[in-house]
């Protein structure tokens, strides 16, 4: 297999892995960070309904989100950058 075949594999592999759950954490975490700062809302985090849980749990979401997406990222790049001199192509 050529270079080219194998950065297509490891991008259809890193998106669904890491990039596609950083995504939906990013979301959740944005969202239920912001829930934790509404008055009166109904929060249920694992049975506990105090607003700083929801705050660290939505926090730790979009931390964790960050990570993955940035790995997706890092593999991706990784994987299609060009190494050697281009001169010479």
């Amino acid at each position: 297999m050529d270079k080219r075949m194998i950065a297509i594999i490891i991008t259809v592999v890193a998106i669904p892995l890491c990039a596609c759950p950083g995504l939906f954490s990013l979301f959740m975490g944005g969202m239920f960070a912001l829930v934790s700062f509404i008055p009166g809302a109904d929060i249920d985090v694992f049975g506990s309904t105090d607003a700083q849980s929801a705050l660290t749990f939505g926090i730790g979401g979009l931390c964790l989100g960050v990570v993955l997406v940035l790995i997706a990222a890092a593999v991706v790049f990784m994987a299609w950058r060009r190494t050697g001199d281009t001169a010479a192509q």
